[in-house]
């Protein structure tokens, strides 16, 4: 019988770092049933004590933790040791081995990864001009994003297009119908934007689109689900892409984060 976890994430701020850290360790684990019980914003001895009474009813809690207050994380790791609770620091040792290497002293202010800098403020504008430049939309200012992508329906475009613009990145995507269907300004090779084809594999966008036919009513479905049309389309789409010298990524079996991983490195090589 496989043992049921209670994972508490503990964070003193939104928990996103923590959220991340989980997600890539328990991809470790192929026989690991949890329950997840986040607590945001942890930034006094009393939330750490709600924390612990609550984690304490449960059979086999597991606490993990992102808290820069050094006074407060060691709290929590005493605490939890003398109710026999499994504790992990996630950015204790890291943040204090990197002072080290750095010889400068770490701010240990909660939230710092969030502080309304420039660079914050670049991301939103970036998250603005990829909303408006959804789907072919506003394609008047196209030059300006720093990515396109490309591709038949379907192909992951738009939410690689969010998670690029929230790493950043000014991201344009535009459905390819046909070669007419590229705005003119895509095919002036003076262009300094990173142009990205995205294709898949013909079954995987079969099942996709049959998926979502509910939300397709009222139009002609039959070419758009044709299991031969598509082959063609993905097929010419390719020809497009190799004609115009455009990288291409086969989204099949990547997710949008290791799409959007490969994307970003290609921006990285063409603006070297």
């Amino acid at each position: 019988m496989t043992i049921k976890h209670d994972i508490y994430l503990v964070s003193d701020s939104t928990g996103e770092t923590i959220d991340r850290i989980f997600a890539a360790l328990k991809a470790q684990f192929t026989n690991f049933k949890y329950e997840l019980n986040h607590f945001s914003f942890t930034r006094t001895e009393n939330q750490i004590v709600k924390v612990l009474e609550d984690a304490k009813k449960k059979e086999y809690p597991v606490i993990l933790y992102t808290i820069v207050n050094s006074k407060l994380a060691k709290y929590l790791a005493e605490e939890s040791k003398k109710k026999n609770i499994p504790c992990f620091g996630v950015l204790g040792d890291l943040i204090l081995n990197f002072s080290k290497t750095l010889n400068q002293k770490a701010s240990h202010l909660p939230s710092g990864q969030h502080v309304l800098d420039e660079e914050y403020y670049q991301r939103i504008e970036a998250i603005q001009f990829t909303m408006n430049h959804d789907d072919g939309n506003q394609i008047d200012d196209i030059e300006k994003s720093d990515i396109i992508l490309l591709g038949v329906s379907r192909t992951s475009k738009t939410p690689t297009s969010i998670y690029l613009a929230n790493k950043g990145y000014k991201t344009s995507n535009i459905p390819l119908v046909n070669e007419n269907s590229i705005p003119s300004k895509i095919l002036d090779r003076k262009i300094k934007s990173c142009i990205v084809g995205l294709v898949t594999e013909a079954e995987r966008l079969y099942d996709i689109r049959k998926n979502r036919l509910s939300s397709l009513r009222g139009r002609d479905n039959t070419k758009y689900i044709n299991l031969e049309h598509i082959k063609q389309e993905i097929e010419n789409s390719k020809k497009i892409f190799k004609k115009n010298q455009w990288p291409i990524i086969d989204v099949t079996r990547k997710s949008v984060e290791e799409t959007a991983a490969s994307i970003i490195k290609i921006h990285e090589i063409k603006n070297k």
